[in-house]
């Protein structure tokens, strides 16, 4: 069963964006729809049973709580913005393997919050962003077009790792459903307003456009999250994290196969070093996290929660 549901949740995870890139090639769907649709449904489905069990939680959102699901919704929102942006510029498997960096990017804010990472997250994050360097120079080479498309996947991967630094601290004292419900409503309002500013439609859509939207909110929000949150409840975190990383490859390999997508085998080159940096930076942190906890079973440090020295599940 286990094995059946990590299959599930990588194959959800890894069609987000040959999804969104067949959806913004072949319907007059925006980039901004796609994320105001997949929050705004996200919240409501996460909405339903949080009103039914625990209806006064909402009620007892304090201003802490709010300011950092504020902040969260709007790492959240840019995020998507960034993502989906780029998966129209350049190709979906260096979008998806760019974007994949938030367990990098969460390392990287620790460093400058003052964490002391052992030598093995160091050195991934140097196997990692040496993959980057290498997929946007060969993108360098063939269009601006592709390196901007690069550069937003980058920012997503950054944002995406505030996103779960800051959803970390909201989470301290809120339950998921809360937080979630919360956190997706106000991004979609978010991505509603940038939408107004920009001029771009987030209704008026085609039928195609509408099942590209449910596919998409589906395989990836519904259905491959949910698989993986289910998981850990099951499996350890260590091991679900590593299956996550298949996401890489696997949206690579979906891309190429649907989308007819090939790519020079020095971009191979720089997911190939992605993943592996991705792997090891994620060894790193769990040893470290399973050695303090041999030393302080209640998991923190310094009012430190674990939720901040862990890179939690993806956002895509």
């Amino acid at each position: 069963m286990n094995f059946f549901l990590a299959a599930l949740g990588v194959l959800g995870v890894a069609s987000s964006g040959p999804l969104i890139a067949a959806t913004l090639g072949a319907t007059t769907v925006s980039a901004l729809a796609i994320a105001f649709w997949r929050n705004a449904i996200g919240a409501a489905v996460m909405a339903t049973p949080t009103l039914v069990r625990e209806p006064r939680q909402f009620g007892r959102i304090t201003g802490r709580e709010f300011r950092w699901s504020l902040l969260a919704a709007v790492a959240l929102a840019l995020h998507f913005a960034c993502f989906i942006t780029s998966l129209q510029l350049t190709s979906v498997a260096a979008a998806t393997a760019l974007v994949c960096l938030q367990s990098g990017w969460i390392a990287v804010f620790q460093l400058f919050r003052g964490t002391k990472h052992r030598w093995p997250v160091l050195a991934g994050l140097g196997i990692a962003f040496g993959g980057v360097v290498a997929i946007t120079g060969f993108d360098m080479g063939s269009s601006s077009e592709a390196l901007l498309g690069d550069l937003l996947a980058v920012a997503g991967g950054a944002l995406a790792g505030l996103y779960t630094l800051a959803g970390g601290k909201a989470r301290q004292s809120m339950t998921t459903g809360t937080y979630t419900t919360l956190c997706y409503g106000m991004c979609a309002a978010l991505v509603a307003l940038l939408a107004v500013f920009s001029g771009q439609p987030l209704t008026g859509f085609d039928a195609g456009g509408w099942l590209g939207i449910i596919a998409i909110t589906v395989c990836a929000q519904l259905v491959g999250h949910t698989a993986f949150n289910h998981l850990l409840a099951t499996m350890s975190p260590l091991l679900v994290s590593m299956i996550i990383l298949l996401e890489i490859p696997g949206a690579a390999l979906l891309a190429a196969v649907f989308l007819h997508e090939t790519l020079p085998a020095g971009t191979y080159a720089g997911l190939a070093l992605i993943l592996v940096g991705l792997a090891v930076v994620v060894l790193g942190q769990r040893s470290r996290t399973a050695r303090r906890q041999r030393l302080d079973p209640a998991g923190t440090r310094d009012g430190e929660p674990p939720s901040e020295r862990l890179a939690e599940l993806g956002t895509d």
